[in-house]
């Protein structure tokens, strides 16, 4: 059986790429390299640009690292058995 013929996409009228660069922002891609975060609309209106959302990640990330936070409290054998395991009498 021979493969289906695709059919071949035509571009609507409405696009016009006239003084389009091809690959404009790839060599600034591959260097720098990207990690592209979307944003919901009401925080993008918070924060006008990148720098803006990088320095307030920035924030956040030094404010987390110096808060403390609690070591675990270890846990002394409890007389009762947890719900669920099985007692050592039986």
């Amino acid at each position: 059986m021979k493969p289906k013929a695709r059919k071949v996409a035509q571009m609507r009228a409405e696009y016009d790429f006239t003084g389009a660069v091809r690959g404009k922002y790839h060599d600034r891609l591959g260097e720098e390299g990207s990690n592209v975060v979307v944003l919901d609309p009401d925080v993008a209106k918070v924060f006008p640009d990148s720098t803006a959302v990088n320095e307030a990640l920035r924030v956040v990330i030094k404010a987390s690292r110096a808060v403390r936070r609690p070591a675990r409290a270890s846990r002394a054998p409890s007389a009762k058995p947890a719900a669920g395991s099985k007692s050592r009498s039986s």
